[in-house]
């Protein structure tokens, strides 16, 4: 397999975070700089390449103005598993909670899943046949039409002289199947094209699928299973209670049977080894772990209370980003090469208040600007996801054509702006608050709208939001 970040340059890399991102370049920049120099590491020597450690990233700013978008959309340029946390959710060892170690195991399932989602779709066809064949079976069996049919009592009937003789009517029971072989082969026939033709996703049948509410085993411990170094799957194997070796008739539609048989039959065809082993050498090589709110685990100085525990997170936190083995229910990953993003606002504190040593796992840190009024109304016209295009799309499942002006979207821009400036400032997000309240009636009424245009243009959104939209008295209390 190609390495996704062969053709992707830092420039290149930055322009596509700019389909998504308004502004902060020098943040887009490093980011951009770290996922090439992964792939740079891949071209060299194994023994160089052993020392060539990421440089982390500590990215500081308010909140709504990128740090996460960024983070997650470098992910998916790269294909790279990808793992978003807070940190206020860790807690040191010995104090109940989780600790930083699970991380980690979050961070390779999360490998596991991509690495088996892109393996699914190289079988996709095949997997599709199989479900399919599964579900024909089901509904030839339910009709009388299988081709062959044992004489057992109350089956649809037995071969006589080269014609099927019907057995007596059982209460309950499907319509008798015709009689002559041709005429079950063409019925047989007719059926297959309908379901391959999806022209019986509503009808239901009864096929035998997995029992996925089969009991998994848990073994008692302040951290899990894992970290007691203990495979529950394998247990559950030995003991012959794993969830694929159980298996239940279920009642269902023929849509919704082609979705379970059709992950059985993927998961059947797939190479579960060799899906682990990539899963673990792209989770220790090109994983990233975006750890938030690293700001509010910085101790405030005093001696006791939660801010010790607080200290003690980053002393267990600088151990993972350091470099280290952890053991996951696949085995061993080491953390040496895995890129990690940390971000906080640090309206509190500094982030020379971290630990000195934590503070030198992340030798590259950017400061992220705080948005203006203008890139309020880039944010809402330019990204390929952006909030306008959005409602604009869900107003097209009522019919009705949604459409914003230029002056609409200034507008919407500067009352999100000043509600920033008078309140507290959380960036982007201020924006969904704007236009929700804006299209509120709008949204409500719109089944009752088809065939008509809206405009969002600076008049309506002042008759929406009100004369007094700006008037910072009010703006605490509206916004």
């Amino acid at each position: 397999m190609t390495d996704p970040a062969e053709n992707l340059t830092p420039r290149e890399i930055t322009r596509a975070l700019d389909d998504y991102i308004i502004g902060q370049q020098k943040a887009k920049r490093a980011v951009a700089v770290a996922l090439r120099n992964r792939w740079r590491r891949r071209q060299l020597g194994a023994e160089l390449a052993q020392d060539v450690y990421p440089k982390n990233i500590l990215l500081i700013g308010p909140t709504g103005v990128g740090k996460t978008e960024i983070a997650r959309r470098l992910a998916t340029l790269a294909r790279a598993p990808f793992l978003k946390v807070e940190a206020t959710k860790y807690s040191e060892v010995g104090y109940h909670g989780r600790d930083v170690e699970s991380m980690v195991r979050d961070l390779v399932d999360a490998a596991v899943a991509l690495v088996r989602a892109e393996q699914v779709k190289d079988v996709e066809q095949k997997a599709a046949a199989a479900a399919e064949h599964r579900i024909l079976r089901a509904l030839l069996d339910e009709a009388g039409l299988a081709e062959y049919q044992d004489p057992v009592p109350g089956g649809p009937g037995q071969l006589e002289g080269g014609i099927w003789r019907a057995r007596p009517a059982v209460p309950g029971a499907p319509p008798p199947a015709p009689q002559d072989l041709g005429e079950r082969e063409q019925a047989r026939l007719s059926l297959r094209e309908d379901l391959a033709g999806r022209r019986l996703e509503q009808r239901p049948v009864e096929v035998e699928v997995r029992d996925a509410r089969t009991p998994t085993l848990s073994v008692m411990g302040p951290q899990g299973n894992e970290t007691m170094g203990i495979d529950a799957q394998a247990l559950q194997e030995l003991w012959g209670r794993s969830p694929g070796n159980k298996t239940k008739v279920r009642r269902l539609t023929v849509a919704e049977a082609r979705r379970l048989l059709h992950d059985e039959e993927a998961d059947k065809l797939l190479d579960h080894p060799a899906i682990v082993a990539e899963a673990l050498d792209r989770a220790q090589n090109d994983g990233i772990v975006f750890i938030d709110e690293i700001d509010k685990i910085v101790s405030s100085g005093s001696s006791d209370g939660p801010d010790v525990s607080r200290e003690g997170v980053q002393r267990d936190l600088l151990s993972v980003v350091e470099g280290c083995a952890v053991y996951t229910r696949y085995g061993h990953v080491r953390t040496d090469h895995v890129l990690f993003l940390a971000a906080g606002a640090f309206h509190f504190h500094k982030p020379n208040e971290l630990i000195p040593e934590l503070q030198g796992r992340f030798p590259v840190r950017v400061a992220l600007q705080s948005l203006t009024e203008a890139d309020f109304v880039r944010i809402l016209a330019e990204p390929k996801n952006a909030l306008t295009r959005q409602y604009v799309a869900l107003f097209r499942t009522e019919g009705v054509d949604l459409s914003f002006t230029r002056g609409g979207l200034e507008r919407l821009a500067a009352l999100a702006f000043r509600a920033n400036r008078q309140t507290q400032d959380i960036g982007a997000r201020r924006l969904m608050t704007i236009l929700e309240k804006c299209l509120e009636d709008l949204s409500f009424d719109a089944s009752e709208r088809r065939g008509q245009q809206i405009v969002v243009d600076e008049k309506l959104v002042d008759e929406r939001l009100g004369e007094t939209g700006d008037d910072a008295d009010l703006i605490p209390y509206r916004l």
